[in-house]
């Protein structure tokens, strides 16, 4: 049998434009299900679905990371057609015009509604956002402590540009950084250490710096968040040109399919305590939640080169929408849950009607946001389309 064939065009990478697109979608059905488990969220369902917890940990320790080394790639590929300065401010424009209008204007309900339900906050949305959300200092303390204005679910905009003007600050003083190191990296990475080496670096990451800093997506002391996915957006910045890796994914993905249901077989009977609890569990848990990380990346990266692409319409739609999708889904999820909260639906009724108001939600504000020249940069979008022959240009995030 064939190996299917990349596009021509190699700075378009159509695997990888699906597994963005899938890891949105994914985010979008993850975060959902926080409304149904035992893990913290800013709002709750009256609904407790125990046997959630297992399968969105399948998702929890590598959906992210992915998206992060997605964009590293994407980033590599747009040093490759534009000068340094000029991704520096396209990056820029993208990322931040719309995390503050996210932040003004899109996270807020989120906030409101946390309090609403968690301190029975007896004042209007105007009162809270006059009053409390334009504070910049620590609101509702001791609980929930809530530091006002908030960029909630858009810390991964944050941390995506801190990333991005990092690397901007390396190659300006090393400008040959990325091919020099790319191309010993993939020498290093060489088979079979492509599925060894990086598993070792994510597991090193959740054994020594996860236990003393917890996730906070707070920037400032977020370290093992910030080793984490630093680390994945490097690796993908880094071998985004080195197409031997990436055959060597594919030929390897049924390998690391096996590896990664290994290790998190290991690590989930960990975590759900079949074993009595020692520090030397605790540390092939952490070595097995490490390795799973980077094996399951591997895995989707594999198949996905195998398997996904096919172009046309609905990718190069998607392509353009996930990044508004995203700046969305998480206020339109809140919203409507805290609305059908005591409606006496069942769980599953419930949860439908979040997912299918999430996604029309996300649709129209699309549908609006690029059809309306000025708020296209608010939602991550080109201030004018540009089309050759007829197609969009596009560049993920």
């Amino acid at each position: 049998m064939s190996t299917p064939q990349q596009p021509s065009n190699p700075q378009r990478r159509i695997d990888l434009d699906w597994v963005r697109i899938l890891a949105f979608a994914l985010l979008i059905f993850y975060h959902v299900g926080m409304l149904y488990v035992s893990w913290g969220f800013h709002i709750k369902s009256e609904h407790r679905l125990t046997w959630l917890e297992p399968v969105m940990l399948v998702l929890n320790p590598w959906r992210l990371s992915l998206l992060f080394l997605v964009s590293g790639v994407a980033s590599r590929f747009m040093l490759g057609k534009v000068r340094l300065g000029t991704f520096a401010r396209t990056r820029s424009v993208r990322l931040l015009v719309p995390l503050m209008t996210g932040m003004l204007v899109i996270v807020p309900p989120q906030s409101y509604l946390q309090i609403v339900e968690t301190l029975g906050y007896p004042a209007g949305f105007v009162d809270y956002y006059v009053r409390h959300y334009l504070a910049f200092s620590a609101q509702f303390c001791p609980s929930p402590c809530i530091v006002q204005p908030t960029w909630n679910h858009l810390w991964f905009v944050v941390y995506l540009w801190v990333y991005t003007m990092a690397l901007a600050g390396v190659l300006c003083l090393w400008p040959t950084a990325a091919d020099w190191i790319g191309e010993r990296l993939a020498t290093m990475l060489a088979s079979p250490w492509l599925l060894v080496g990086p598993c070792l670096l994510f597991s090193a990451w959740r054994l020594f710096l996860a236990p003393i800093f917890p996730s906070t997506h707070a920037l400032f002391g977020d370290w093992y968040n910030h080793a984490d996915y630093a680390s994945a957006f490097l690796i993908g910045f880094l071998l985004a040109r080195q197409n031997g890796i990436w055959r060597d994914l594919e030929r390897q993905r049924w390998v690391a399919l096996m590896l990664a249901a290994i290790c998190f077989a290991v690590f989930v009977l960990v975590y759900a305590g079949v074993f009595p609890r020692s520090p030397m569990l605790r540390w092939i848990a952490g070595a097995a939640y490490g390795c799973y990380q980077w094996i399951a990346m591997a895995t989707v990266l594999g198949f996905a080169r195998r398997h996904l692409t096919a172009d046309g319409p609905v990718r190069r739609y998607l392509t353009d929408a996930i990044f508004p999708f995203y700046i969305v889904h998480q206020t339109a999820i809140i919203v409507i849950a805290h609305a059908l909260r005591d409606s006496g639906l069942s769980a599953a009724g419930e949860a439908t009607i979040v997912i299918a108001g999430t996604a029309l939600t996300c649709l129209v504000s699309y549908e609006i946001a690029r059809r309306i020249g000025w708020l296209r940069p608010l939602f991550g979008l080109r201030l004018e389309p540009r089309s050759v022959g007829g197609i969009a240009r596009q560049q993920p995030v």
